[in-house]
């Protein structure tokens, strides 16, 4: 079998849209001036933050003010948990509770842990079912005492399941909880529109999209007040210290205007090219367990469970064969504890030691899925064969 060079990883990052670079290049060398600065390399580089927090807005269905930008998901994340939770127990010391899940993305998971144990905090997490959806009268009892903040990731970045976000904010609006939600990953495959999924904290970040990587950005609710993480300039409203990273935003901007301009096109190819991916996988390779919610996952997203096998063992003889796939989350690969998502799921010690995620992406084709089926099969039953010696 000849080798390939087929990249399988679009959840770990993306490959910047050409259309996207052309659009940052001016603001290397052309206008880049400091935005914060009065004169006209400022005020050019200023219009160019503005614009394109005005096309984030526009598809998020929110005020340009509400869109804070960010070095990307993680550190939104982060000022959406910390700052608001520092903020809430300014107007009510009584109430300290954080309630989450056990499948967020580090991001959000190690800083609710941070805040627990170092700044007593009350951590609560929500548990979820097999397929990854969260338990909604579980979340309803956790919010109901003395619960401040809620955050749920939209889409999850290890086996893709979706939750329904919209119920999960009105829930936690119903006892006053402010709801957070990581869209790092469903941003560009989901839709986005704040209004209807009644969040009040919302992040993302750029690479997820086609975009730079390096940026995000984190919608707040107007109304929402939180205590920034980090301090110095005036930027942001107050909200992120740091000179504007011109380019990138720009980048991001129109990444993300490209994403749901060309929504449907892109969602029907990932679709039919993840979903030929998991029915062969599922024929040809016996061995192999389909992981998160068959049906409510992302459009680009299939992971599986090969119980007795290493994912690294796995991801090794995939990429000799060209195919870069990964064990979950980017963040956890090389590591060879279990993964904590998987274990959530009810799955074994063994089990979350065994899991592969395989992401498709734009230009990915049906010969790629076609070929990566055959190489799996061939190395799963290797493995498999292996172990038995």
């Amino acid at each position: 079998m000849k080798r390939k060079s087929i990249y399988l990883d679009h959840s770990a990052t993306t490959p910047t849209d050409p259309r996207v670079v052309e659009a940052m290049m001016p603001y290397f060398t052309e206008i880049y001036g400091n935005p914060s600065s009065v004169h006209s390399f400022g005020r050019k580089a200023e219009q160019a933050v503005e614009d394109a927090r005005e096309t984030i807005a526009s598809i998020l269905n929110c005020q340009p003010s509400e869109i804070v930008f960010t070095s990307g998901g993680t550190e939104a994340d982060n000022l959406a948990i910390r700052g608001a939770a520092w903020h809430q127990r300014t107007l009510n010391p009584s109430r300290n509770r954080l309630v989450t899940t056990p499948l967020e993305h580090h991001a959000v998971g190690q800083t609710v842990t941070q805040l627990d144990h170092v700044m007593d905090f009350e951590r609560l997490l929500v548990p979820v079912d097999q397929t990854g959806r969260i338990d909604v009268n579980a979340f309803r009892n956790a919010c109901a005492e003395s619960a401040i903040m809620a955050s749920v990731m939209y889409a999850n970045n290890e086996v893709g399941t979706v939750e329904p976000i919209a119920d999960l904010a009105q829930i936690a609006h119903e006892y006053d909880v402010l709801f957070h939600t990581d869209a790092v990953q469903a941003a560009g495959q989901m839709l986005l529109d704040v209004a209807e999924l009644g969040v009040d904290l919302l992040s993302v970040s750029a690479h997820k999209f086609y975009g730079p990587k390096g940026v995000g950005f984190l919608y707040v609710r107007k109304g929402v007040a939180l205590v920034p993480n980090q301090s110095g300039g005036s930027h942001e409203n107050g909200l992120r210290a740091g000179t504007h990273n011109t380019p990138y935003i720009v980048g991001m901007a129109k990444a993300l205007d490209l994403a749901y301009a060309e929504f449907e096109k892109h969602i029907a190819h990932y679709r039919e090219m993840r979903d030929r991916l998991i029915a062969g996988i599922l024929a040809r390779v016996p061995q192999a367990q389909l992981s998160g919610h068959p049906n409510q996952r992302l459009p680009s997203h299939a992971s599986f469970v090969f119980a007795g096998l290493e994912t690294n063992q796995l991801l090794m003889h995939l990429d000799l064969k060209g195919i870069a796939a990964s064990g979950g989350s980017a963040c956890k690969t090389g590591s060879p504890e279990p993964s904590d998502v998987l274990l959530a799921l009810g799955y074994s010690e063994s089990e979350a030691l065994s899991g592969l995620r395989l992401t498709v992406g734009r230009q990915t084709t049906a010969e790629e899925i076609d070929y990566t089926i055959d190489v799996l099969q061939e190395v799963v039953e290797k493995l498999y064969d292996l172990a038995k010696v």
